[in-house]
Protein backbone atom coordinates (compact mmCIF):
# COMPACT_ATOMS: atom_id res chain seq x y z
CA UNK A 1 0.00 0.00 0.00
CA UNK A 2 2.34 2.25 0.89
CA UNK A 3 4.05 1.57 -2.31
CA UNK A 4 1.54 2.47 -4.80
CA UNK A 5 0.54 5.41 -2.75
CA UNK A 6 4.03 6.41 -2.83
CA UNK A 7 3.98 5.92 -7.00
CA UNK A 8 0.74 7.80 -7.10
CA UNK A 9 2.18 10.74 -5.77
CA UNK A 10 5.19 10.09 -7.86
CA UNK A 11 3.50 10.24 -11.19
CA UNK A 12 4.84 11.65 -13.74
CA UNK A 13 2.20 13.40 -16.37
CA UNK A 14 4.70 15.42 -18.85
CA UNK A 15 6.79 13.36 -21.23
CA UNK A 16 10.06 13.94 -22.22
CA UNK A 17 9.22 15.76 -25.16
CA UNK A 18 7.43 18.08 -23.32
CA UNK A 19 9.38 18.54 -20.64
CA UNK A 20 12.14 19.50 -22.96
CA UNK A 21 9.91 21.29 -25.46
CA UNK A 22 9.84 24.11 -21.90
CA UNK A 23 13.74 24.27 -22.31
CA UNK A 24 13.06 26.27 -25.81
CA UNK A 25 9.90 28.06 -24.24
CA UNK A 26 10.24 32.13 -25.00
CA UNK A 27 7.28 34.45 -23.34
CA UNK A 28 5.30 36.11 -26.22
CA UNK A 29 2.46 37.99 -25.44
CA UNK A 30 0.47 41.09 -26.18
CA UNK A 31 -1.66 43.65 -24.01
CA UNK A 32 -3.64 46.13 -25.65
CA UNK A 33 -5.84 46.92 -22.64
CA UNK A 34 -5.60 50.89 -21.84
CA UNK A 35 -6.69 50.07 -18.35
CA UNK A 36 -4.20 47.31 -17.78
CA UNK A 37 -1.36 49.87 -19.94
CA UNK A 38 -1.96 53.06 -18.35
CA UNK A 39 -3.04 52.55 -15.04
CA UNK A 40 -2.54 48.98 -13.71
CA UNK A 41 1.03 48.25 -15.40
CA UNK A 42 2.37 51.53 -13.86
CA UNK A 43 0.62 50.90 -10.58
CA UNK A 44 1.91 47.40 -10.27
CA UNK A 45 5.77 48.86 -11.48
CA UNK A 46 5.25 51.22 -8.36
CA UNK A 47 4.33 48.49 -5.81
CA UNK A 48 6.27 45.22 -6.62
CA UNK A 49 9.75 47.45 -5.11
CA UNK A 50 8.10 47.24 -1.53
CA UNK A 51 8.42 43.42 -1.95
CA UNK A 52 11.58 42.02 -0.67
CA UNK A 53 13.82 39.83 -2.81
CA UNK A 54 13.52 37.01 -1.16
CA UNK A 55 9.67 36.73 -2.05
CA UNK A 56 9.30 33.90 -4.98
CA UNK A 57 7.06 34.79 -7.31
CA UNK A 58 5.24 31.94 -7.46
CA UNK A 59 4.58 31.98 -3.74
CA UNK A 60 2.68 35.90 -4.85
CA UNK A 61 0.33 34.02 -7.69
CA UNK A 62 -0.32 31.22 -5.05
CA UNK A 63 -1.31 33.66 -2.53
CA UNK A 64 -3.76 35.55 -5.37
CA UNK A 65 -5.95 32.41 -6.03
CA UNK A 66 -5.99 31.67 -2.61
CA UNK A 67 -7.66 35.23 -1.97
CA UNK A 68 -9.83 34.01 -5.00
CA UNK A 69 -10.92 31.00 -3.15
CA UNK A 70 -11.65 32.17 0.22
CA UNK A 71 -14.08 33.70 -1.44
CA UNK A 72 -15.56 30.86 -2.81
CA UNK A 73 -15.38 29.23 0.68
CA UNK A 74 -17.17 32.12 2.38
CA UNK A 75 -19.97 32.44 0.03
CA UNK A 76 -20.10 28.71 -0.43
CA UNK A 77 -20.51 28.45 3.55
CA UNK A 78 -23.45 31.37 3.96
CA UNK A 79 -24.99 30.82 0.38
CA UNK A 80 -24.51 27.31 -0.99
CA UNK A 81 -27.49 27.43 -3.13
CA UNK A 82 -27.60 31.19 -4.05
CA UNK A 83 -30.90 32.02 -2.37
CA UNK A 84 -29.59 34.21 0.48
CA UNK A 85 -29.91 37.30 -1.92
CA UNK A 86 -32.94 36.68 -3.15
CA UNK A 87 -35.40 38.47 -1.23
CA UNK A 88 -37.38 35.13 -0.66
CA UNK A 89 -38.89 34.45 2.91
CA UNK A 90 -37.31 32.02 4.59
CA UNK A 91 -33.91 33.34 3.60
CA UNK A 92 -30.75 34.48 5.77
CA UNK A 93 -28.52 37.71 4.06
CA UNK A 94 -25.37 37.26 3.99
CA UNK A 95 -23.32 39.11 6.76
CA UNK A 96 -22.33 42.60 5.35
CA UNK A 97 -18.63 42.17 6.59
CA UNK A 98 -18.56 39.08 3.96
CA UNK A 99 -18.90 41.52 1.38
CA UNK A 100 -16.23 43.83 2.50
CA UNK A 101 -13.70 40.70 2.54
CA UNK A 102 -14.89 39.50 -0.87
CA UNK A 103 -14.15 43.19 -2.64
CA UNK A 104 -10.82 43.02 -0.58
CA UNK A 105 -10.05 39.20 -1.33
CA UNK A 106 -10.69 39.88 -5.30
CA UNK A 107 -8.23 42.93 -5.92
CA UNK A 108 -5.22 41.45 -3.61
CA UNK A 109 -6.13 38.31 -5.99
CA UNK A 110 -5.79 40.79 -9.20
CA UNK A 111 -2.83 42.84 -7.62
CA UNK A 112 -0.90 39.89 -7.02
CA UNK A 113 -1.75 38.49 -9.94
CA UNK A 114 -0.48 41.24 -11.43
CA UNK A 115 2.60 41.66 -9.82
CA UNK A 116 4.07 38.18 -9.93
CA UNK A 117 5.29 38.21 -13.49
CA UNK A 118 7.21 41.96 -12.84
CA UNK A 119 8.74 40.19 -9.43
CA UNK A 120 10.21 37.11 -11.42
CA UNK A 121 11.81 39.61 -13.67
CA UNK A 122 13.21 41.82 -11.00
CA UNK A 123 15.10 38.93 -9.49
CA UNK A 124 15.82 37.02 -12.28
CA UNK A 125 13.83 34.26 -12.11
CA UNK A 126 11.37 34.68 -14.91
CA UNK A 127 10.51 31.15 -17.41
CA UNK A 128 7.94 28.63 -18.49
CA UNK A 129 7.61 27.01 -14.62
CA UNK A 130 6.21 30.58 -13.35
CA UNK A 131 3.94 31.15 -16.47
CA UNK A 132 2.71 27.47 -16.45
CA UNK A 133 1.60 27.93 -12.60
CA UNK A 134 0.14 31.31 -13.16
CA UNK A 135 -1.97 30.26 -15.90
CA UNK A 136 -2.77 27.75 -14.68
CA UNK A 137 -4.54 28.88 -11.38
CA UNK A 138 -6.41 31.69 -13.50
CA UNK A 139 -7.96 28.68 -15.53
CA UNK A 140 -9.47 27.68 -12.00
CA UNK A 141 -10.12 31.66 -11.31
CA UNK A 142 -12.43 31.04 -14.59
CA UNK A 143 -14.97 29.47 -12.24
CA UNK A 144 -14.77 31.46 -9.20
CA UNK A 145 -15.16 34.92 -10.95
CA UNK A 146 -19.37 34.18 -11.70
CA UNK A 147 -20.19 32.09 -9.21
CA UNK A 148 -18.84 34.23 -6.14
CA UNK A 149 -20.59 37.22 -8.28
CA UNK A 150 -23.59 35.33 -8.31
CA UNK A 151 -24.04 35.37 -4.73
CA UNK A 152 -24.71 39.20 -5.08
CA UNK A 153 -28.09 38.78 -7.10
CA UNK A 154 -29.03 35.36 -5.92
CA UNK A 155 -32.05 33.85 -7.36
CA UNK A 156 -34.34 36.41 -7.11
CA UNK A 157 -37.24 35.78 -9.19
CA UNK A 158 -37.78 39.37 -10.80
CA UNK A 159 -34.64 41.22 -10.36
CA UNK A 160 -32.14 38.50 -11.74
CA UNK A 161 -31.69 34.83 -13.68
CA UNK A 162 -32.03 31.34 -12.83
CA UNK A 163 -29.18 28.86 -12.23
CA UNK A 164 -29.48 27.91 -15.93
CA UNK A 165 -28.73 30.90 -17.20
CA UNK A 166 -26.13 32.03 -15.00
CA UNK A 167 -24.41 28.46 -16.26
CA UNK A 168 -24.51 29.49 -19.99
CA UNK A 169 -22.51 32.57 -18.13
CA UNK A 170 -20.14 30.13 -16.93
CA UNK A 171 -20.09 28.05 -19.79
CA UNK A 172 -19.06 31.71 -21.82
CA UNK A 173 -16.24 32.52 -19.64
CA UNK A 174 -14.50 28.80 -19.34
CA UNK A 175 -14.73 29.31 -23.09
CA UNK A 176 -13.27 32.45 -23.30
CA UNK A 177 -10.07 31.62 -21.29
CA UNK A 178 -9.87 28.58 -23.53
CA UNK A 179 -9.91 30.34 -26.56
CA UNK A 180 -7.37 32.46 -25.74
CA UNK A 181 -5.23 29.69 -24.92
CA UNK A 182 -5.91 28.02 -28.26
CA UNK A 183 -5.02 30.82 -30.32
CA UNK A 184 -1.72 30.99 -28.90
CA UNK A 185 -1.41 26.90 -29.81
CA UNK A 186 -1.98 28.44 -33.36
CA UNK A 187 -0.22 31.51 -32.88
CA UNK A 188 2.42 31.82 -30.41
CA UNK A 189 1.48 34.53 -29.34
CA UNK A 190 -0.68 35.10 -26.32
CA UNK A 191 -3.21 38.20 -27.25
CA UNK A 192 -4.63 38.77 -23.35
CA UNK A 193 -8.67 39.89 -23.54
CA UNK A 194 -9.68 43.35 -22.38
CA UNK A 195 -12.22 41.57 -20.05
CA UNK A 196 -10.27 40.49 -17.34
CA UNK A 197 -9.26 43.77 -16.47
CA UNK A 198 -12.76 44.83 -16.41
CA UNK A 199 -14.11 42.18 -14.65
CA UNK A 200 -11.58 42.08 -11.53
CA UNK A 201 -12.57 46.29 -11.56
CA UNK A 202 -16.18 45.69 -11.92
CA UNK A 203 -16.04 42.51 -9.56
CA UNK A 204 -14.47 44.62 -6.78
CA UNK A 205 -16.85 47.24 -7.13
CA UNK A 206 -19.79 45.66 -6.98
CA UNK A 207 -18.91 43.56 -3.98
CA UNK A 208 -18.11 47.22 -2.23
CA UNK A 209 -21.43 48.46 -2.80
CA UNK A 210 -22.81 45.64 -1.93
CA UNK A 211 -21.72 45.63 1.77
CA UNK A 212 -22.26 49.01 1.99
CA UNK A 213 -25.56 49.56 0.23
CA UNK A 214 -26.81 45.75 0.88
CA UNK A 215 -27.88 43.44 -1.53
CA UNK A 216 -31.35 45.15 -1.87
CA UNK A 217 -29.86 47.79 -3.24
CA UNK A 218 -29.17 45.76 -6.52
CA UNK A 219 -32.89 44.77 -6.65
CA UNK A 220 -34.27 47.46 -9.03
CA UNK A 221 -34.91 47.83 -13.11
CA UNK A 222 -33.40 50.27 -15.73
CA UNK A 223 -36.26 51.81 -17.81
CA UNK A 224 -35.49 51.24 -21.52
CA UNK A 225 -38.37 53.15 -22.93
CA UNK A 226 -40.77 51.38 -25.13
CA UNK A 227 -38.94 48.50 -24.69
CA UNK A 228 -39.66 48.55 -20.89
CA UNK A 229 -37.58 47.70 -18.07
CA UNK A 230 -34.58 45.12 -17.79
CA UNK A 231 -33.26 43.65 -14.11
CA UNK A 232 -30.11 44.43 -12.90
CA UNK A 233 -29.24 40.48 -12.54
CA UNK A 234 -30.02 40.64 -16.01
CA UNK A 235 -27.43 43.64 -16.86
CA UNK A 236 -24.77 41.49 -15.20
CA UNK A 237 -25.60 38.60 -16.93
CA UNK A 238 -25.22 40.61 -20.09
CA UNK A 239 -22.32 42.50 -19.24
CA UNK A 240 -20.89 39.07 -18.55
CA UNK A 241 -21.70 37.67 -21.69
CA UNK A 242 -20.10 40.21 -24.00
CA UNK A 243 -17.02 40.95 -21.88
CA UNK A 244 -16.39 37.31 -22.36
CA UNK A 245 -17.66 36.87 -25.93
CA UNK A 246 -16.04 39.95 -27.56
CA UNK A 247 -12.70 38.70 -27.98
CA UNK A 248 -13.62 35.71 -29.84
CA UNK A 249 -13.70 37.82 -33.71
CA UNK A 250 -10.18 39.01 -32.58
CA UNK A 251 -8.92 35.44 -31.67
CA UNK A 252 -10.73 34.05 -35.26
CA UNK A 253 -8.93 37.52 -37.02
CA UNK A 254 -5.42 37.04 -34.85
CA UNK A 255 -5.59 33.55 -36.12
CA UNK A 256 -6.51 34.20 -39.37
CA UNK A 257 -3.63 36.55 -40.21
CA UNK A 258 -1.03 34.47 -38.59
CA UNK A 259 -1.80 31.64 -41.34
CA UNK A 260 -2.16 34.52 -44.36
CA UNK A 261 1.48 36.20 -43.21
CA UNK A 262 2.53 32.86 -42.21
CA UNK A 263 3.66 33.91 -38.84
CA UNK A 264 2.30 31.24 -36.44
CA UNK A 265 2.95 27.50 -36.65
CA UNK A 266 1.07 26.74 -39.63
CA UNK A 267 -0.85 23.59 -38.59
CA UNK A 268 -2.95 21.66 -40.83
CA UNK A 269 -6.35 22.69 -40.33
CA UNK A 270 -6.86 18.89 -38.34
CA UNK A 271 -3.99 19.64 -35.87
CA UNK A 272 -5.11 23.20 -35.72
CA UNK A 273 -8.57 22.09 -34.18
CA UNK A 274 -7.18 19.18 -32.35
CA UNK A 275 -7.41 20.86 -28.68
CA UNK A 276 -10.85 21.80 -28.70
CA UNK A 277 -12.31 17.89 -29.35
CA UNK A 278 -11.97 17.38 -25.25
CA UNK A 279 -13.51 20.73 -24.53
CA UNK A 280 -16.44 19.94 -26.90
CA UNK A 281 -17.24 16.56 -25.54
CA UNK A 282 -17.34 18.17 -21.87
CA UNK A 283 -19.34 21.10 -22.98
CA UNK A 284 -21.63 18.71 -24.62
CA UNK A 285 -22.27 16.41 -21.82
CA UNK A 286 -22.30 19.28 -19.07
CA UNK A 287 -24.55 21.00 -21.32
CA UNK A 288 -26.95 18.20 -21.75
CA UNK A 289 -27.08 17.07 -18.11
CA UNK A 290 -29.04 20.12 -16.78
CA UNK A 291 -31.87 19.14 -19.96
CA UNK A 292 -32.45 15.68 -19.13
CA UNK A 293 -31.72 15.57 -15.51
CA UNK A 294 -35.02 13.80 -13.50
CA UNK A 295 -34.36 15.64 -10.68
CA UNK A 296 -33.86 19.03 -11.59
CA UNK A 297 -29.99 19.16 -11.18
CA UNK A 298 -29.50 22.51 -11.85
CA UNK A 299 -32.38 23.96 -9.44
CA UNK A 300 -30.95 21.44 -6.53
CA UNK A 301 -27.78 22.09 -6.57
CA UNK A 302 -26.35 24.92 -8.75
CA UNK A 303 -23.20 25.42 -7.12
CA UNK A 304 -22.05 21.91 -7.70
CA UNK A 305 -22.61 22.34 -10.81
CA UNK A 306 -20.75 25.09 -11.56
CA UNK A 307 -18.00 23.82 -9.37
CA UNK A 308 -17.72 20.46 -11.62
CA UNK A 309 -17.98 22.15 -14.84
CA UNK A 310 -15.66 24.71 -13.97
CA UNK A 311 -13.07 22.48 -12.40
CA UNK A 312 -12.68 19.76 -15.47
CA UNK A 313 -12.56 23.12 -18.00
CA UNK A 314 -9.46 24.12 -15.57
CA UNK A 315 -7.87 20.80 -16.17
CA UNK A 316 -8.51 20.74 -19.89
CA UNK A 317 -7.45 23.94 -20.25
CA UNK A 318 -4.05 23.47 -18.91
CA UNK A 319 -3.59 20.28 -20.93
CA UNK A 320 -3.50 22.95 -23.74
CA UNK A 321 -1.07 25.40 -21.95
CA UNK A 322 1.33 22.49 -21.66
CA UNK A 323 1.45 21.38 -25.42
CA UNK A 324 0.74 25.40 -26.33
CA UNK A 325 4.28 26.21 -24.28
CA UNK A 326 6.28 22.94 -25.30
CA UNK A 327 5.02 23.28 -28.82
CA UNK A 328 3.58 19.11 -28.75
CA UNK A 329 0.94 17.89 -30.00
CA UNK A 330 -2.42 18.50 -27.80
CA UNK A 331 -4.36 15.73 -26.58
CA UNK A 332 -7.63 14.87 -28.85
CA UNK A 333 -9.44 13.07 -25.91
CA UNK A 334 -9.57 13.61 -22.23
CA UNK A 335 -9.10 10.14 -19.78
CA UNK A 336 -12.43 11.05 -17.89
CA UNK A 337 -14.91 12.24 -20.15
CA UNK A 338 -16.02 8.26 -20.53
CA UNK A 339 -16.61 8.48 -16.68
CA UNK A 340 -18.70 12.10 -17.35
CA UNK A 341 -20.90 10.39 -19.69
CA UNK A 342 -21.41 6.81 -17.97
CA UNK A 343 -22.59 8.99 -14.75
CA UNK A 344 -25.03 11.11 -16.58
CA UNK A 345 -26.40 7.97 -18.37
CA UNK A 346 -26.39 6.18 -14.79
CA UNK A 347 -28.14 9.24 -13.32
CA UNK A 348 -31.35 8.96 -16.16
CA UNK A 349 -31.45 5.67 -15.95
CA UNK A 350 -31.27 5.62 -11.77
CA UNK A 351 -32.74 9.34 -11.10
CA UNK A 352 -31.65 8.39 -6.77
CA UNK A 353 -28.11 8.30 -7.91
CA UNK A 354 -28.28 11.44 -9.73
CA UNK A 355 -26.77 13.51 -6.82
CA UNK A 356 -24.65 11.03 -4.65
CA UNK A 357 -23.31 10.91 -8.77
CA UNK A 358 -22.63 14.48 -9.36
CA UNK A 359 -20.74 15.29 -6.04
CA UNK A 360 -18.88 11.90 -6.71
CA UNK A 361 -17.58 13.43 -9.75
CA UNK A 362 -16.71 16.99 -7.97
CA UNK A 363 -14.98 14.98 -5.47
CA UNK A 364 -13.01 12.79 -8.06
CA UNK A 365 -12.23 15.44 -10.26
CA UNK A 366 -11.16 17.76 -7.85
CA UNK A 367 -9.00 15.27 -6.84
CA UNK A 368 -7.39 14.67 -9.83
CA UNK A 369 -7.43 18.65 -10.89
CA UNK A 370 -5.07 18.73 -8.00
CA UNK A 371 -2.86 15.60 -8.43
CA UNK A 372 -2.02 17.02 -12.07
CA UNK A 373 -1.39 20.57 -11.09
CA UNK A 374 0.86 19.59 -8.05
CA UNK A 375 2.96 16.93 -10.19
CA UNK A 376 3.47 18.66 -13.03
CA UNK A 377 4.42 21.92 -10.91
CA UNK A 378 6.84 19.23 -9.12
CA UNK A 379 8.39 17.57 -12.14
CA UNK A 380 9.15 21.52 -13.57
CA UNK A 381 10.58 21.88 -10.30
CA UNK A 382 13.22 19.17 -10.80
CA UNK A 383 13.46 19.56 -14.54
CA UNK A 384 14.57 23.53 -14.12
CA UNK A 385 16.46 22.85 -10.06
CA UNK A 386 13.64 25.47 -8.83
CA UNK A 387 11.82 25.31 -5.08
CA UNK A 388 8.16 25.75 -6.21
CA UNK A 389 7.68 28.21 -3.31
CA UNK A 390 10.73 30.16 -2.54
CA UNK A 391 14.06 31.65 -4.67
CA UNK A 392 16.03 28.99 -3.76
CA UNK A 393 17.55 26.19 -5.78
CA UNK A 394 17.09 22.47 -5.58
CA UNK A 395 20.90 21.54 -6.06
CA UNK A 396 24.25 23.30 -5.83
CA UNK A 397 24.25 23.78 -10.03
CA UNK A 398 27.37 21.36 -9.89
CA UNK A 399 25.18 19.09 -8.69
CA UNK A 400 22.46 19.28 -10.82
CA UNK A 401 24.03 19.47 -14.05
CA UNK A 402 25.52 16.21 -13.28
CA UNK A 403 22.28 14.42 -12.58
CA UNK A 404 21.11 16.22 -15.84
CA UNK A 405 23.44 14.46 -17.67
CA UNK A 406 22.95 11.42 -16.11
CA UNK A 407 19.22 11.50 -17.03
CA UNK A 408 19.51 12.40 -20.98
CA UNK A 409 22.09 9.40 -20.86
CA UNK A 410 19.07 6.93 -19.07
CA UNK A 411 16.12 5.30 -21.15
CA UNK A 412 13.30 7.49 -21.09
CA UNK A 413 11.87 6.56 -17.70
CA UNK A 414 9.65 9.53 -17.16
CA UNK A 415 7.08 8.47 -19.48
CA UNK A 416 3.98 7.32 -18.77
CA UNK A 417 3.32 3.45 -19.14
CA UNK A 418 -0.24 3.74 -21.18
CA UNK A 419 1.17 7.01 -22.77
CA UNK A 420 2.22 6.84 -26.38
CA UNK A 421 5.53 9.29 -27.26
CA UNK A 422 4.50 12.61 -28.30
CA UNK A 423 3.76 12.95 -32.14
CA UNK A 424 4.82 15.97 -34.14
CA UNK A 425 2.87 18.53 -34.60
CA UNK A 426 1.71 18.68 -38.66
CA UNK A 427 2.10 21.53 -40.58
CA UNK A 428 1.05 22.85 -43.84
CA UNK A 429 3.00 22.45 -46.76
Amino acid sequence: MHELFKRIMDYKYLSRSQINGFDNYKYSAIDTSPLSQYVMHPFWNWLVKFFPRWFAPNLMTFLGFLFSAMNLVLLSYYDWNFEASSGEENTTPIPSWVWLCTAVNIFLAYTLDGIDGKQARRIGLSGPLGELFDHGLDSYTAMLIPTCLYSIFGRSRVYSVRPMRMYYVCLTVYFNFFVSHWEKYNTGILYLPWGYDLSMWGSTAMYLITWWLGFERWKFELPLGSFGTLPMGNVMEAVLHVSAMANLPLVIINVYNSYKQRTGRMLSPWEAIRPMWPFVSYFIILLMWPYISPNNIMETDPRAVFMLSGTIFSNVSCRLIVSQMSVTRCEAWHWQTPMFAFSLLLSVWIPLLERPLLYLLLIATTLTHWHYGASVVNQMCEHFNRVCFTVNKRLPEEEFEKRKKMLLLEPEQNENQNQKPEEPLKKED
